[in-house]
């Protein structure tokens, strides 16, 4: 009987780290969006995370007649320092980008605030 009970908790433990790694790996989709980038912080209490915001342009209709600008919100991996120093320049510029992302199944909060993470920056046009 004891034997089983460890046999089954081995097992049990060895399954859920293997979900985990899988919902931590896999991207759902991946995919693309062009605009401004708006806003780009580092932030958090303990987990610092870069998080940023992606202007789409235009304004879209809210419930009961409220409007509210079309905004994005990303986040970029910790090691992604060209990306980093992309939109750094695309804020300081403010000309329009194409950002390259990947969706994860599930956001972590040491891994960032959205389930989007960006990793390609490109230029799609001049300023504005």
């Amino acid at each position: 009987m004891k034997r089983i009970l460890i046999v089954s908790g081995l097992v049990a433990v060895l399954l859920i780290i293997l979900g985990f790694s899988l919902a931590y790996n896999l991207n759902y989709s991946d995919g693309f969006r062009s605009g401004t980038v708006a806003k780009l912080s580092h932030k958090g209490m303990i987990f610092k995370t870069y998080e940023g915001q992606l202007l789409s342009g235009g304004l879209v209709a809210g419930g009961e007649g409220d409007v509210a600008s079309n905004l994005w919100d990303f986040s970029v991996e910790r090691g992604e320092k060209q990306v980093l120093a992309d939109l750094e320049k695309a804020v300081d510029e403010r000309y329009p980008v194409k950002l390259r992302y990947k969706e994860k199944y599930y956001k972590f909060f040491w891994r960032g605030d959205t389930k989007y993470f960006v990793y390609q920056v490109e230029k799609t046009g001049a300023k504005p």
